[in-house]
């Protein structure tokens, strides 16, 4: 056994500033191309089975390429018995608790000198925003909301705007007046701008030139709204629309930040489920404020002398996780890139040309990252990667780190969460686990009733919510009692994940719980099909659903995007093909009995693949006897 653990972890081893006038910028533009998957390094199959035989297999951080010790983290069950939050009562307000306490250690000398924002164009265009010039241009916001646009406490202002300075100006005005953002994505249509501007009530919109004529759509049908602000570099005017810059200009610096409880909404982010439109999830001023600790210590391991870069759309809580709440709790330098779309080769020269230390992307940018030649870029400031959103492939973790001699390491959490677990720097990593639970939860899997399972037993993936809820958990869907109520089992809050933990206690993901098919009485997780499928060199990316069977209840289907040289292969022999790989690499009832080509996967915009979209397509057809 101690041979077979050398062995594997040689293997493993060897493969190896100041502030200026706003310029006109356009926000729009295009970028990003198509790209195929290439051929991966196999090792996963190897990885897979030590790991599922001998759960004590690990992969050490070897530190063999860079300096990567962590600088919170120290040993796991210390920090997870140990941990605790501050203890707040009464009151808290992120902007006056935590920034402007940042801008006074800047001013006394106390912080590096990073900026706390640091935003840049790809046009030679940049904005550099200290944590004191931050207050500045915030409490002048929090002017215009309450002085010239009669904003409230607890009144909702909705936000769309791409990645440029005005979005976090607008986000911290919101915590200075007490107002609740609701975040949302600049891909959406007139019909989702509808529904979450009547659904929630929101008395204020601020957006850009660009989406403005669809708010204009819809605004008729929205009684609530009665200030809709537009950012526009250009000065642009629109009827109906104040511009911010006008607005700005009008009101003073001198701003008294609103005492806010500490259970008062914050924010509010849509969420999509499986089925009904999206649910409007509640989060209190402690919930981020205080709970995204965990996030930016442990796991993006953050002091006030890193830069963060954390390439989410806006219209995410993964921004507000990283690019707002987890760095600047630490006093970090957030770094944005206003690159409309995401492209690898912006993306590399970016991280070759700044001094960006910590990278936080989704593993489909991963993916798309290694097929790069990395070898032409020099990556000298990189000491951290994360990743979230989706679970991500071993094969693409050793590709990257073969590529950067760094690690990537998973978070897995929620839009109602902060971080439920993860890989922590300094922790040893099973590849294929998304790492232990994060000091914030307690964390179990459990039944459909809510009582904990054995180790090793699939089940739902649950945060104790008794005898004391967390605090950093979502408030409510507001509006929606039922759904709330629905998410709670005995003890536990249910994530609607489906998962294991092992005997050390790293968890394994299995699939959302309406993505696990039932196949003649076998529970099969998708994931871990897509993840053999992926090891096979004719796989670009792959998605695995359940389809109708008449024998069998459900079946599993593969839909499947092809490497550009297997493109003109004989389809039929590479579906036998392909079916053989997966017997051979995890259980032969695993195997997916129905295989179709596509072109490309449907996804959403944040770039999760949409297998509920896949799922409905095949469950609104006839089953097909084979």
């Amino acid at each position: 056994m101690q041979r077979m653990r050398e062995v594997l972890e040689a293997v493993v081893y060897l493969l190896p500033r100041t502030l200026g006038t706003r310029e006109e910028v356009q926000h729009r533009g295009e970028g990003g191309s198509g790209h195929q998957m290439k051929r991966l390094v196999d090792l996963r199959f190897i990885l897979k089975e030590l790991t599922r035989s001998h759960p004590r297999i690990i992969i050490r951080d070897s530190h063999t390429h860079k300096a990567c010790h962590p600088k919170n983290f120290t040993d796991y069950d210390t920090i997870k018995h140990e941990f605790k939050f501050p203890q707040i009562s009464g009151h808290f307000n992120f902007a006056e608790d935590v920034l402007d306490k940042w801008a006074e250690k800047e001013k006394a000398g106390g912080r590096a000198p990073n900026p706390a924002l640091w935003w840049v164009d790809g046009q030679r265009r940049e904005v550099q925003w200290s944590f004191e010039e931050l207050g500045f241009h915030s409490r002048k916001l929090a002017n215009v909301f309450t002085e010239l646009c009669q904003l409230r406490q607890r009144d909702r202002v909705f936000l769309m705007l791409p990645r440029i300075p005005e979005w976090w100006l607008v986000n911290i005005a919101c915590l200075r007046t007490g107002t609740v953002l609701l975040p949302g994505t600049c891909q959406l249509t007139a019909r989702d701008i509808l529904h979450r501007l009547r659904t929630s009530g929101a008395k204020c919109v601020v957006t850009d030139e660009f989406l403005a004529p669809l708010v204009d759509e819809v605004a008729p049908q929205c009684p609530a709204l009665n200030c809709k602000i537009i950012v526009s570099h250009s000065n642009s005017r629109r009827d109906g629309w104040r511009n911010l810059q006008d607005l700005m200009s009008h009101v003073s610096s001198n701003h008294v930040c609103v005492k806010t409880p500490r259970d008062d909404p914050m924010s509010i982010f849509f969420t999509s489920g499986t089925t009904g439109s999206p649910k409007m999830t509640q989060h209190s001023q402690c919930s981020f404020g205080i709970g995204l600790t965990v996030n930016g210590k442990y796991w993006l391991d953050l002091t006030a002398r890193d830069v963060l870069w954390n390439t989410s759309d806006t219209g995410w809580a993964k921004t507000a996780w990283s690019s707002v709440y987890g760095a600047w709790i630490q006093g970090s330098c957030v770094f944005v890139h206003r690159m409309p779309r995401f492209d690898t080769s912006t993306v590399l020269e970016t991280l070759s040309k700044f001094p960006i230390t910590t990278f936080c992307t989704a593993p489909t940018a991963y993916r798309m990252l290694i097929q790069e030649d990395m070898s032409k870029y020099s990556f000298g400031s990189l000491q951290h990667c994360v990743c979230a959103g989706e679970p991500i492939n071993p094969e693409v973790m050793q590709k990257w780190k073969q590529a950067t001699g760094l690690h990537i390491y998973e978070g897995y959490g929620q839009t109602e969460t902060v971080l439920i677990a993860g890989t922590f720097k300094g922790m040893d990593i099973k590849p294929g686990s998304i790492g232990k639970a994060s000091p914030a939860y307690d964390v179990q899997i459990v039944d459909d009733e809510g009582t904990p399972l054995s180790k090793g037993t699939e089940g739902n993936i649950g945060i104790r919510v008794k005898p004391h809820k967390p605090f950093c958990l979502f408030t409510e869907y507001t509006g929606d009692p039922e759904k709330t109520a629905e998410c709670y089992r005995a003890d536990f809050y249910l994530t609607g994940d489906r998962g294991y933990m092992d005997e050390d206690g790293y968890l394994w993901f299995v699939g959302r719980a309406d993505d696990v098919i039932l196949s003649a009485g076998y529970r099969i997780g998708p994931f871990e099909v897509e993840n053999a499928l992926i090891e096979h060199e004719a796989v670009a990316e792959s998605a695995v659903v359940s389809s109708p069977d008449p024998i069998r209840g459900e079946v599993v289907k593969a839909f499947i995007v092809l490497t550009a040289e297997y493109e003109s292969h004989d389809k039929s022999q590479l579906v036998a093909d392909l079916q053989t790989h997966v017997k051979q690499v995890t259980a032969p009832y695993k195997y997916p009995r129905k295989i179709e080509f596509v072109e490309q996967l449907p996804k959403t915009i944040s770039g999760k693949i949409r297998r509920v979209e896949l799922r409905k397509r095949e469950w609104s057809t006839k089953p097909e006897a084979e």
